[in-house]
């Protein structure tokens, strides 16, 4: 912005909830926020670490290929139906992300009723401000305590996982302390796994109203073409649709005439901009063809999606497989139901019929 017009991500420990626990590095700004990152991504992947995400491409493929061989009708008998989200979107990123944090994967019936408090309280039609802090508050403090235990336990063992690296971080840096470590690993194992869950079950759904496009990714002919569809899947049915939480201008800011006061609160909505009309030709129209696709379905500047670097593999390698392995895919319901939350969008289940699945 010009004129020295900025935003910032308001510090509110009270927002976040628990006494002593610092906000998450999404919640800070310069120069905090760049140490935290920094550390966070010296144990997590590139530049610091590139061969880590890559070196997870195996495992990724093999948590999928098993989630699918679990589907009803592998034996191909008959017409079955599956519920993608529960049977397959919400699954894999779990699994994935536990592995990378170091969490016990049996835990997983604990931290989906905390991180789904947690995504429940930035729903704005749930309660009034005070309130939904107050759930928060109680949510991120579950999440604190879990991993608190999480932590004890492992001091002084070494691992290959992120939570490890982060307790014997070597580095010349001044270390993360260890609330900071509680707050970004709830952090992380939140919105490593409820985003991509919805860009999952979002692509299969625009994939199955396009089935063109679906047609193309089975044959396989196309090497880059699960990449296209996701980068156009995150500007045209993006799993964030916009952030609101604890952003408040620092000046005031003039935008279209419009001057929005020094202090106000501001949503970001990420879904509205990949599709402005002004920037994007036909932005109503899903076409992974199209060309200099640049969206924000990862936000933008300092804050651009930590976890990016793992999503994107994460969704092509479901969808390829989704559209290889299901014979003959429909869509029991259009639209199919959707969660309440108007930040996170994506469908709260995707019953799919299928003519069983084909061999891995």
């Amino acid at each position: 912005m010009n004129g020295g017009q900025r935003w910032s991500a308001e510090r509110t420990c009270d927002e976040e909830g628990l006494p002593g626990l610092p906000p998450n590095f999404i919640r800070i700004d310069p120069p905090e926020h760049d140490r935290i990152r920094r550390l966070l991504t010296r144990n997590f992947g590139p530049p610091h670490r590139p061969g880590r995400i890559d070196g997870m491409m195996p495992d990724l493929l093999r948590i999928v290929t098993s989630l699918i061989d679990d589907f009803p009708g592998k034996d191909g008998s008959g017409k079955v139906r599956v519920d993608i989200v529960d049977d397959f979107a919400y699954p894999f990123p779990v699994t994935v992300i536990c592995e990378l944090l170091g969490v016990p994967r049996e835990d997983e019936p604990r931290f989906q009723v905390m991180s789904g408090a947690v995504i429940e309280t930035a729903d704005p039609t749930t309660g009034g401000i005070a309130e939904r802090q107050r759930r928060r508050a109680k949510a991120v403090a579950d999440l604190g305590q879990y991993f608190a235990r999480l932590l004890d336990a492992r001091r002084g063992l070494r691992g290959d996982d992120l939570l490890s690296g982060l307790l014997s971080d070597d580095s010349d840096e001044a270390p993360m302390s260890h609330e900071e470590i509680l707050s970004n690993a709830a952090l992380l194992l939140v919105a490593g796994h409820e985003t991509t869950v919805n860009l999952v079950t979002n692509g299969m759904l625009t994939l199955l109203r396009h089935p063109e496009i679906l047609d193309r990714l089975r044959l396989g002919d196309e090497p880059d073409l699960a990449a296209r569809v996701v980068e156009e899947l995150l500007r045209y049915e993006p799993p964030v649709q916009f952030l609101s939480s604890g952003r408040n201008t620092l000046d005031d800011i003039e935008i279209a005439g419009t001057t929005i006061p020094q202090g106000s609160p501001v949503a970001l909505v990420l879904a509205s901009g990949s599709r402005d009309p002004g920037f994007v030709p036909d932005p109503d129209r899903f076409d992974p063809d199209r060309e200099h696709n640049e969206h924000l379905g990862f936000g933008g500047g300092i804050h651009y999606c930590f976890g990016a670097p793992l999503a994107r593999p994460e969704t092509q390698i479901a969808l390829t497989q989704l559209a290889h392995r299901l014979k003959n895919p429909r869509l029991v319901a259009d639209p199919p139901p959707y969660r309440a939350s108007p930040g996170l969008r994506g469908p709260r289940h995707l019953l799919v019929e299928i003519d069983g699945v084909n061999h891995a």
